[in-house]
């Protein structure tokens, strides 16, 4: 079973949300958080911080990811094991897989005109939030 992450990164006073937009299929021209496929032997988090190097340039220095969540679809068959972490401290963020951007918070990220994952991308940023106090200390 093919496996891939999906990263929530807040910047420093976590109001903004690193996001991209995305340039090939699926969900092409939809926004989406940053992430990919996890490496046939890679545990979960070191694919984690390589995907997130690799496609912005944060580094494990930059920040710590938790392990929010996870989506398995059996009929596909996948994952997903959902990271979120916030830097701590100001980063340059670049990479050509996708154009990144940093959105404020007061979207509807539920949107599936505007944003991947069929709804998925919200109920993630409302767990993030539900648990905010546990995950930003």
């Amino acid at each position: 079973m093919q496996g891939y992450n999906l990263i929530a990164v807040y910047n420093q006073t976590a109001d903004r949300l690193l996001m991209c937009k995305r340039k090939k299929d699926p969900y092409k021209g939809l926004s989406n958080l940053v992430g990919g496929k996890i490496e046939s032997g890679e545990d979960g988090v070191t694919a984690a911080y390589r995907e997130l190097w690799e496609e912005t340039g944060i580094s494990r220095e930059d920040i710590v990811l938790t392990h929010l969540m996870d989506f398995t679809y059996w009929l596909d068959p996948c994952y997903v094991q959902v990271y979120v972490g916030k830097l701590n401290k100001h980063v340059a963020v670049h990479g050509d897989e996708n154009d990144l951007y940093w959105s404020d918070l007061q979207h509807n990220f539920f949107d599936a005109t505007q944003y991947a994952g069929e709804g998925n991308l919200g109920h993630i940023l409302e767990h993030v939030r539900m648990f905010s106090q546990q995950l930003f200390i």
